[in-house]
């Protein structure tokens, strides 16, 4: 059965992902890769390890508040939000004209008015699309239109997601100690060491005493180094503790890389189950399919204290 690492004295911890784990609970990555089907969203080559340890370390979230930092139209936060959490989905990317399929099964809004169309305005949009013919764009109004009207019948999920369109620098619509939980799935290694370093203590000002942070990321066992098919950069085990300034007996297992790795590479189910979006380039991952890792996966898990350096207790004021 799966273990999460204890961590240091406040529970925080650096822990390179072990695939063995979907070998022990092949049912909890069954399940989001069941999710991410129904919702088409593909899923990296090793996300199903990054959602288990993000989501086993999270615990229950029915009414709490979580950040998802970097989310995208990642499956997360459509995860949480079946499960009753309130989350504010935060990324650079304009996500304002939100696909029918996600507005059908959940509760979404914008933070601002300019982070999600209403469905009248994707009608608006696809009626002055001069590129498409009559035919095509009249196809498109009747599909958003009849959309619209599903989304009022539909039975939505139980929780609310807010999407927020901005830097992870500066989350300014979002106060201070005002979240439970920050979650990130593999985004925070598109920052340079330098950047990471700056969103790190941001995201710690909106999380309240006693929450975690839990990020997955790249990793190395030599100099951080910069995957150029995921964009990505590979961080060192001190290029994690610096930018996430953790205290010195703050528990990691970079000490078994190598072993990990290894298993990482022979795993049967990550391999046989590559998403075939990899198989449709050779500009990813995995180019033309080739099941070829070049670094693991490892989540940190940092716990903010309180000003008294304690965990704190949890707070139950809303935020929205």
């Amino acid at each position: 059965m799966m273990v999460i690492a204890p961590g240091g004295t406040d529970g925080s911890a650096i822990e390179l992902l072990d695939a063995r784990w979907l070998e022990e609970d092949p049912a909890a990555g069954r399940a989001f890769e069941a999710l991410a089907g129904r919702l088409g969203i593909g899923l990296g080559w090793h996300y199903l390890l990054d959602l288990i340890w993000i989501t086993r370390s999270l615990g229950p979230v029915h009414r709490l508040t979580i950040l998802d930092a970097g989310a995208g139209l990642g499956v997360l936060q459509w995860w949480l939000a079946e499960r009753g959490a309130r989350v504010i989905s935060v990324d650079r990317q304009d996500r304002s004209d939100l696909p029918m399929r996600f507005r059908l099964r959940y509760r979404v809004r914008g933070m601002r008015a300019t982070d999600l169309k209403s469905v009248a305005a994707l009608v608006a949009d696809r009626w002055r699309d001069a590129s498409r013919g009559p035919g095509k764009r009249m196809g498109g109004i009747v599909r958003s239109l009849g959309g619209a009207g599903l989304a009022l019948l539909t039975p939505k999920a139980k929780g609310r997601i807010w999407l927020y369109q901005c830097e992870l620098t500066d989350l300014r619509d979002v106060e201070s100690e005002s979240v439970d939980a920050v979650v990130s799935v593999s985004a925070l290694e598109h920052n340079p060491p330098d950047v990471l370093a700056q969103i790190v203590p941001e995201l710690l000002r909106v999380l309240k005493p006693g929450g975690m942070l839990l990020a997955t990321l790249a990793a190395t066992d030599g100099a951080d180094w910069y995957h150029e098919p995921s964009r990505g950069w590979c961080y060192s085990e001190e290029s994690l503790r610096r930018c996430f300034d953790l205290a010195p007996d703050v528990t990691s297992n970079y000490g078994a890389y190598a072993e990990l790795f290894a298993r990482l590479r022979a795993s049967e189910v990550l391999r046989e189950n590559l998403p075939a979006h990899y198989f449709q380039s050779g500009d990813n991952g995995m180019p033309w399919g080739i099941w070829d890792p070049k670094y693991m996966p490892v989540g940190v898990r940092v716990t903010k204290l309180a000003a008294g350096g304690d965990t704190g207790a949890p707070q139950e004021e809303e935020v929205l």
